[in-house]
């Protein structure tokens, strides 16, 4: 049986801090709150050990609520959060880690998808940010659509003594006739070893209702060539998952295309390099 941590999910209780990307008609599946207790249900539900949960909206008072919701539950292992990285984040860091639950601290993110500049990323007030996150041990996770990958290449190739995180290998283009590029361009990024990738975000990206484990493989052989083992990380990316049917499925069509490795990839992808790349031995 093999044992998985979860590196990518979210929660949310909208009365606090609202999720406005949320459409009530394409997405009615999830537009209603999910709080910390029922991300620890479905962990428990489907014998996942424990998770790693990321910010949804680019607010430093839902990171700090985070932080103290995974104080209370052991099944949160780390928060990845939000810092204005144009500001100072030294001191932003220092104000969360001294805050309820500011030990699980483990990483940032930044939801680019809301910035009118696509290339927010690559200027040099947020490259300052990025900086000061490798100085303080804080990963990186890398929110953007395959168009951007060739830009995430640049900014992880700048940045050398940060590590980073690829959320949902790019937005793979399922839908479309750009696999060819993505592929192309996930390769560039791989070719990077201060970069990680999650296998998360896939079954939304394909067409409703349409993804199987059979359209999923090519994507996953490709990660696997392009990262190795080593720098593969399992997500849910829960609850998003639910406008797919779930948790379960895309976690066993997961194991089902990881299941011909060897037990030591199988292990590092399903926790290990989690745990180490979030630093949760810390």
């Amino acid at each position: 049986m093999r044992q998985t941590l979860d590196a990518h999910l979210h929660v949310w209780e909208r009365a606090k801090h609202p999720q406005p990307w949320i459409d009530p008609e394409t997405m009615a599946g999830i537009d209603k709150d999910f709080p910390p207790a029922s991300a620890v249900d479905e962990l428990g539900r489907n014998g996942v050990g424990g998770c790693i949960v990321v910010q949804a909206v680019n607010e430093i008072e839902e990171t700090a609520d985070l932080l103290a919701d995974a104080r209370e539950l052991d099944a949160v292992a780390g928060v990845v959060g939000w810092v204005d990285l144009t500001g100072d984040v030294p001191a932003q860091v220092a104000t969360l880690r001294a805050g309820p639950g500011g030990d699980k601290l483990v990483g940032i993110r930044h939801v680019t998808f809301v910035e009118d500049d696509h290339r927010w990323l690559s200027r040099d007030d947020v490259g300052r940010g990025l900086d000061a996150l490798g100085e303080l041990g804080l990963t990186f996770d890398i929110l953007v659509g395959h168009r951007q990958l060739v830009q995430a290449a640049d900014v992880v190739r700048d940045h050398p003594r940060t590590a980073f995180v690829l959320d949902h290998l790019g937005k793979v283009p399922l839908r479309s006739t750009e696999l060819i590029d993505w592929a192309r361009d996930l390769a560039l990024v791989a070719e990077l070893p201060n970069v990680a990738a999650k296998l998360s975000g896939l079954v939304t990206e394909d067409e409703p209702g349409r993804w199987t484990a059979a359209r999923l493989r090519p994507v996953i052989d490709h990660a696997l060539r392009a990262f190795g083992p080593g720098r593969l990380l399992f997500g849910s990316d829960w609850p998003l998952a639910e406008l797919e049917g779930g948790y379960e499925p895309w976690l066993q069509a997961y194991l089902e295309l990881t299941d011909h490795l060897s037990a030591t990839d199988k292990a590092a992808i399903d926790g290990q390099n989690t745990a180490r790349i979030y630093g949760l031995s810390r």
